[in-house]
């Protein structure tokens, strides 16, 4: 069944009229007639009492009209999703996260863009960036927040900035109240540590601080989330240096200072593979940035490998 013809019969159901309904279709009547009668043709049904006065519906023109009415309606709202959708304007984002990022802006970028694209549904999955680099790269996530020093080939990125490093200590430790953590005073301490395997780049920025101030770390654990290193300290297994956005956490039972002569930073990445081309993740991209560009002190970067 052409769908001009559920037009035509709704528009004459709606105005009763055989002129009426011709003009607002801007058709000659002809063409209306031959609608009705191929409808009921196909339907083997009579849908409308005419004479030369005014057009009825019989019965099973009223049904038929709810049905029509539905049919077109779901037409133009397919056509409406395809358009929202080929404009960037509507669908769906999976976005990935890693733990410290709820605590470094990324939330409040994803709120923005929702607010200004109101039927796109950002939704964002929780996954170590180890995960997250290989999941972006199957397309099981669009795009990703998380920690790497560079990006494989495959991949394009957005520096969204870096976080710097600081001691994060048990609340009753004989360094806690101190203005700045000299390295050298750590030299003794177990140190829970961050698992390699997971995101090389923060496993590397520890140990490189370290070993830059001639520290071989004694470490017992290796976690998987910085928080879970927060917790592990606050459980009193040691001391760690951890990104400084850890303490918005708000864990209870550590304390935080800022390391001494140190300038070792977390740098933190939205990355997305370089062939997904959608209208929908190319505007979430330019959001992000013009975001992390408003933010204070930023020094905002444009896309790059």
């Amino acid at each position: 069944m052409k769908t001009h013809l559920l037009r035509y019969f709704v528009a004459l159901a709606e105005e009763r009229h055989f002129g009426r309904a011709a003009q607002r279709l801007s058709i000659t009547q002809p063409p209306l007639s031959v609608a009705l009668k191929t409808l009921e043709q196909e339907l083997g049904a009579v849908l409308m009492e005419r004479d030369a006065k005014q057009v009825t519906l019989t019965p099973a023109g009223e049904a038929f009209l709810q049905e029509a009415r539905k049919v077109l309606n779901q037409i133009q709202r397919a056509a409406e999703v395809v358009r929202g959708v080929a404009q960037g304007a509507q669908g769906r984002l999976n976005i990935g996260i890693t733990g410290t990022m709820i605590y470094r802006q990324v939330p409040e970028y994803c709120r923005h863009f929702q607010t200004t694209r109101p039927l796109v549904q950002v939704c964002l999955h929780e996954t170590a960036t180890h995960d997250q680099l290989q999941a972006i790269t199957d397309g099981q996530l669009d795009a990703g927040f998380l920690n790497i020093s560079h990006a494989p080939d495959l991949l394009e990125t957005l520096h969204i900035g870096d976080e710097p490093l600081v001691c994060c200590m048990p609340a009753g430790h004989a360094l806690a109240g101190q203005a700045r953590i000299d390295l050298q005073l750590l030299r003794d301490e177990t140190f829970v540590m961050f698992a390699r395997d997971v995101a090389p780049a923060n496993y590397d920025n520890v140990i490189s601080c370290l070993h830059h101030a001639g520290i071989h770390p004694n470490t017992t654990h290796a976690a998987r989330q910085w928080l879970t290193v927060a917790a592990l300290v606050s459980a009193g297994q040691g001391v760690a240096l951890v990104p400084r956005c850890v303490e918005r956490a708000g864990i209870a039972g550590v304390t935080y200072a800022p390391l001494q002569g140190v300038t070792v930073a977390t740098p933190a990445y939205l990355a997305w593979r370089r062939d997904h081309t959608s209208p929908l993740l190319q505007a979430f991209v330019r959001s992000v940035q013009q975001q992390v560009a408003a933010l204070p002190g930023a020094a905002a970067e444009n896309a790059h490998d």
